[in-house]
């Protein structure tokens, strides 16, 4: 059975541009002809698979046909739960774009308390000034 180009970059069909292009990444360093310890035919093969799904799945619409080619939509009810068994690696800040995930909770609790310490702040020297006024 043929492998989906998900499958030969270990992905889920919802994964965003960021999380491609990371997997990518590092299975190119792994499957590499210069690099790999497999037999320089079969890591060339593998490495030209990895070229070409990262070449589809990188270009927006190439990706859409390309997902309507296997069947799968991004409009579905439920996701499939990510595998626990596997451990999780912390992304590399410095590879991901700003918009490119969303605030944890964490980050909006401060963000909120920001705009509470600026508020406070700013009712707290409107007060003053009033309250030690021209006399």
């Amino acid at each position: 059975m043929a492998r989906t180009h998900y499958q030969l970059l270990d992905l889920h069909p919802s994964a965003s541009p960021s999380e491609i292009r990371r997997a990518y990444r590092e299975l190119s360093k792994q499957l590499h002809p210069d690099k790999s310890l497999l037999p320089r035919t079969v890591a060339t093969d593998q490495f030209q698979s990895l070229n070409s799904a990262y070449a589809t799945l990188s270009n927006p619409e190439q990706r859409r046909r390309y997902d309507q080619q296997i069947g799968y939509t991004q409009f579905v009810a439920l996701r499939p739960l990510p595998n626990l068994s596997q451990p999780q690696t912390a992304p590399n800040r410095h590879e991901d774009e700003w918009g490119d995930r969303p605030l944890s909770s964490g980050e909006v609790f401060a963000l909120f308390m920001m705009a509470v310490t600026l508020v406070g702040c700013f009712g707290l020297a409107v007060v003053l000034g009033f309250s030690h006024g021209h006399r």
